[in-house]
C-alpha cells in the first residue's frame, strides 16, 4: 500500500510516495508559492511528481498527509495561520483531497517529523520516541505506546514553551524564559552576541567580524580554536538543551530521545557532554533502562514520511 507525504515548508513544497513501513519510493520538490489556491496548486504538481518518479500513479495511493507549520486544526483540516505561507484559516485537507481524488489528512510539521523517525529513523523498533529540532524554533513531537501524541486540543509537545528561567528572555509566544529562547539556534546565535558585546577581544570577532554575521556554527568554530568565551557560550548552551531534554525524558520517560536540526551538524561535539549534564539532571539516572538519546537519521525526509503515515498512528 502506497501513501502520499508532503512536508510543506516556507521555501519548498517536498513531497513523496511512502510505502505503509516508511521506506521513501520516489519524491519531488516544488517552489512554496503565496496563497491558498497557489499553495494547493503547488502540493498537486508535487504529489504527482513524486508518484511519478516512483512509477506509479497518484490513484495508486490510500491517502495524502499534509505537514504544515503555524496552528493548525487536524480534525477540520485547516490550516489556522501559517502567516509565512500566507494562510489564514484555508481548509487545506479538503482543497488537496479534490485536487488529488485522495482523502486528505492534516498535522502537525513537528508531529509529523517524530512520526517519521519513530516509523523509519531512530525509533524503528521501539514503542516512544520524542523528536527535538533545533532549529529556528525549538520543535518537538512525540509517539507514545505507538500513537502520535497532540493531546486533547492537538496542540500538544510544544516543549519549545515551557520555561527554563523564569522571567528569562523574551520568547514569541509571549511568555519569558522558554526553552526555546536559549536551545534553538537563534537561542545559540543570540547568546554569542551577548558574549561578543561582553568581550571584544573574544577571537568570536575574526569568526564572525560583525554580530549580523553570527550563526550557530560561529561558537563552535572558536571554541576549537581555544577561545574561552566561545567555550563559555557553548558550556550555557549545553546546560540549557540539557535542561529542557531531562524535563522531557523526566514527564514521558521516552525509549528514543532523537535531536535533529541545523544545531546538530555538531554530532558527538554536541551530544556528548548534553549526555553528561543529563547523568546529573535525570531522575532515573541510576536506573538500569534510560532513555537512549541519539542524533535524529532522516534529515527533511521526516516530515514526509511521517505526514505520509498520520492515518496509521494517530
Amino acid at each position: 500500500m502506497y501513501y502520499i507525504g508532503i512536508d510543506l515548508g516556507g521555501t519548498n513544497v517536498a513531497a513523496g510516495l511512502v510505502s505503509e513501513d516508511g521506506k521513501l519510493l520516489g519524491k519531488a520538490s516544488v517552489p512554496t508559492p503565496k496563497g491558498a489556491g497557489q499553495v494547493a496548486d503547488a502540493i498537486e504538481t508535487a504529489a504527482r511528481q513524486a508518484a511519478a518518479q516512483a512509477g506509479v500513479e497518484v490513484s495508486d495511493a490510500r491517502s495524502v498527509g499534509l505537514a504544515s507549520p503555524g496552528s493548525i486544526d487536524p480534525e477540520g483540516g485547516v490550516v489556522v495561520h501559517a502567516f509565512n505561507l500566507g494562510l489564514d484559516y484555508v481548509p487545506l485537507a479538503e482543497m488537496v483531497s479534490q485536487r488529488l481524488g485522495l482523502p486528505a489528512v492534516l498535522e502537525n510539521d513537528a508531529n509529523a517529523a517524530a512520526l517519521g523517525e519513530f516509523v523509519a529513523g531512530a525509533g524503528m523498533g521501539h514503542k516512544s520516541l520524542v523528536a527535538i529540532t533545533l532549529g529556528t524554533g525549538v520543535g518537538s513531537g512525540a509517539v507514545l505506546g505507538g500513537k502520535l501524541y497532540t493531546g486533547f486540543n492537538y496542540a500538544g509537545m510544544e516543549a519549545g514553551h515551557t520555561v527554563i528561567h523564569r522571567g528569562g528572555r523574551q520568547c514569541t509566544c509571549g511568555r519569558k524564559g522558554c526553552w526555546e529562547a536559549y536551545a534553538s539556534a537563534t537561542g545559540l546565535i543570540c547568546s554569542t552576541r551577548e558574549a561578543m558585546e561582553a568581550h571584544p577581544d573574544s577571537a568570536l570577532w575574526r569568526y564572525a567580524p560583525a554580530l549580523a554575521q553570527v550563526n550557530g556554527k560561529t561558537p563552535f568554530d572558536a571554541a576549537q580554536a581555544g577561545d574561552p568565551v566561545a567555550q563559555g557560550v557553548i558550556d550555557e548552551y549545553v546546560e540549557d538543551l540539557a535542561c529542557g531534554l531531562a524535563n522531557m525524558i523526566n514527564l514521558l520517560q521516552p525509549e528514543i530521545l532523537c535531536i535533529g536540526g541545523g544545531v546538530c551538524k555538531q554530532g558527538e561535539n554536541l551530544l556528548a557532554p548534553v549526555r553528561l549534564a543529563l547523568n546529573r539532571e535525570e531522575f532515573t539516572r541510576d536506573s538500569a533502562r534510560r532513555t537512549k538519546v541519539c542524533m535524529a537519521q532522516l534529515g527533511n525526509d521526516a516530515g514526509i514520511v511521517g505526514a505520509a503515515l498520520v492515518p496509521m498512528y494517530r
